[in-house]
């Protein structure tokens, strides 16, 4: 597995080697010494999630606040997404800032997220199925989240704003001016 630093260094995109021969394909999706050793602290992961959405569904943008943060490490396992992530740690030098990455079944890709990051995608292909550890449980009461299209953010979703499927609840997402966020650089 190949480890890549984003444009926000805290994100890592992963690269997995993929052995092909006439019978499919091989690659290991995690390998926690390798993985740890990169990123330079330990991650437990607890829990699995999965989510099979269409074609302009679009989820986000999400994140729980401490002490119930989560660290997610996604992947497509079907079809194709773009994938966004925003720096919400006010004391970090790329606060506000995105980045945004195609991952999808063909290349393999896993983004890791680290705590103080909110996170979303947008369905590209027909249909996907996008797969994710988190390295702490669901809590309802630290469910935040950030209006997908707000201006200051200039996320641009490469998908028809008239063609997005959101949910009601990311509809009444605040702007990132108003959103709760994490009062300091830290990320695990």
């Amino acid at each position: 597995m190949k480890f890549i630093k984003t444009e926000i260094p805290d994100v890592v995109l992963c690269k997995p080697t993929v052995f092909n021969d006439e019978r499919g394909y091989f690659f290991e999706s995690f390998k926690k010494n390798e993985f740890e050793n990169f990123i330079g602290y330990s991650v437990n992961f607890c829990q699995d999630n999965e989510a099979k959405s269409t074609k302009g569904v679009l989820r986000g943008l999400h994140y729980q606040l401490p002490p119930f943060a989560q660290a997610k490490l996604v992947r497509v396992v079907k079809g194709n997404v773009l994938d966004i992530v925003v720096d919400i740690r006010k004391k970090s030098p790329s606060y506000g800032k995105h980045i945004a990455v195609e991952i999808s079944e063909e290349n393999k890709y896993q983004l890791f997220i680290p705590k103080g990051f909110a996170h979303g995608y947008v369905v590209l292909s027909n249909e996907a199925v996008f797969s994710y550890k988190v390295d702490n449980y669901y809590h309802k009461e630290s469910e935040r989240g950030i209006m997908y299209n707000d201006s200051t953010l200039q996320i641009d979703w490469k998908f028809p704003a008239n063609k997005l499927i959101i949910s009601a609840k990311d509809k009444e997402q605040p702007l990132f001016e108003n959103a709760d966020v994490f009062e300091n650089n830290k990320t695990y």
